[in-house]
């Protein structure tokens, strides 16, 4: 059965153009109809996870719950968690659930901060993860035969071939540039003229800023949608890059333990957050500081916590309740209404600064700093201690505009301080630096730079 999707009166020719595509017959369900095949889907994955993966064997035990206890959707709650670190203590492959044979590839992190996470795929796995790619590519405003820009990294990390796959999956044409070598990149946009680049939102900023500097104008090139992920980003981000671009920028969302892109992808005749692919995956939202398994203790929608996620149909490496550390909240579905959207990242808990008791997120600072029209997207924060004192001090150094003065940066910087004062409750310094000085980002960029002793 193949359905259209309802036209927007209020979007222009983006809308127009984004409705004119069949969808998949699961995102034309009721939402009666996701959770029965939801719950059929878990009780299948709860089942093969414990007979296949020793671990959830060992996990669930433990915790004195077995798969046959899960008889609704919310007993999904009282199952354990599981973490990266889990994936590192099974390093490399005792989380797969099928015999190598049936292993078609193989992903993994950068290990920077320990052992590599690894996550495989059978074929159906594959299969899999292209069409949920397609779907989000589609629902973004990309069509077959369209040229497809692919500057996210290829290799270990899952970002740039699941990107490639999912576009081919649509019937694009893709242009496998990867990361980096940035005026190559603009070269090959302005001779191959594609009308869709995927990248992180920090490095499609790289790349417009490049443009700008060798006297390109980056509202004239054939790009006409952006597909971004890899990196929270915030509305201030997008307004900044589809204005400096001439661009409609969408979200896409994934992680590698999960699957890699395509979990969740954003419309772009409604541009509210990332629709959640509930066919395939079962999200649920918890206490990010105080993580108590148990149904009673997962957050209604609506409610900001950690996002979770256990997959309904992964072959290779079934997932139950990961804790993606990713902060969030559920909403209801509205271009695809069956489907739960994610509200905009607000940050990892990760990457969560504590600056004299109070909580700091990156993006914080970056949709503060965007409405102050004197000041660039482009900062870092630096953590330092002073010598011979006991409070960490937090430094936001920012690029001024071209067109911005001394004087109105040192205004600029005052407010900045002031807002982040009264917005996030932290006092810090802010540092207007020089347009050009900051590092730039050749896919995912470094943001916070910890400078404090350690112990």
């Amino acid at each position: 059965m193949t359905l259209h999707a309802p036209e927007s009166p209020t979007q222009g020719t983006a809308a127009a153009q984004a409705t004119d595509a069949v969808l998949d017959c699961e995102e034309t369900m009721s939402r009666g109809e996701i959770e029965a095949l939801q719950l059929t889907r878990l009780q299948h994955t709860v089942a093969y996870a414990y007979d296949r993966v020793p671990l959830y064997k060992r996990k669930f035990d433990a915790a004195g719950i077995h798969p046959s206890d899960l008889r609704e959707l919310s007993d999904l709650g009282n199952f354990p968690f599981t973490t990266k670190d889990d994936l590192r203590e099974e390093y490399p492959f005792g989380m797969f659930a099928v015999p190598q044979h049936e292993v078609a590839r193989i992903h993994a992190s950068s290990g920077t901060t320990g052992r590599p996470t690894v996550v495989g795929y059978t074929k159906q796995d594959l299969a899999d993860w292209a069409k949920l790619v397609a779907r989000c590519l589609r629902a973004s405003g990309v069509r077959p035969g369209m040229k497809v820009h692919n500057a996210y990294g290829y290799g270990l990390f899952t970002g740039g071939l699941g990107a490639h796959a999912g576009a081919e999956a649509l019937g694009c044409t893709v242009i496998p540039i990867s990361g980096g070598q940035t005026e190559r990149q603009i070269q090959l946009i302005q001779d191959f003229e594609p009308e869709v680049i995927l990248a992180t939102p920090t490095y499609l900023l790289t790349i417009a800023d490049a443009m700008a500097h060798m006297g390109i104008d980056p509202t004239s090139t054939s790009l006409k949608y952006a597909v971004l992920g890899a990196e929270p980003w915030t509305e201030e981000m997008r307004h900044e890059l589809e204005m400096t671009m001439n661009i409609k920028a969408c979200d896409i969302y994934g992680l590698s333990e999960v699957m890699g892109p395509g979990v969740a992808g954003e419309a772009v005749e409604t541009q509210d957050g990332s629709h959640i692919w509930e066919d395939h995956f079962r999200p649920e939202i918890i206490d990010a500081f105080n993580p108590v398994v148990g149904k009673e203790n997962v957050l209604r929608d609506g409610e900001h916590g950690e996002l979770v996620f256990t997959s309904l149909t992964k072959e290779a490496l079934p997932i139950i309740r990961y804790r993606t550390k990713d902060l969030t909240r559920l909403l209801p579905g509205t271009a695809r209404p069956a489907h739960r959207r994610m509200g905009r990242i607000t940050g990892r808990s990760d990457d969560m600064i504590i600056l004299r008791g109070v909580n700091v997120f990156p993006s914080q600072i970056e949709e503060i700093a965007l409405r102050i029209p004197e000041l660039s997207p482009h900062f870092q924060l630096e953590l330092t201690r002073p010598e011979n004192q006991r409070m960490d001090q937090m430094t936001v150094k920012i690029e001024r505009r071209e067109t911005c003065t001394f004087e109105q940066s040192t205004t600029a910087a005052r407010t900045l301080q002031e807002q982040i004062k009264i917005h996030v409750g932290s006092s810090c310094r802010v540092d207007v630096v020089e347009p050009g000085s900051l590092e730039r980002s050749n896919g995912k960029l470094r943001r916070i730079y910890d400078l404090r002793p350690k112990s």
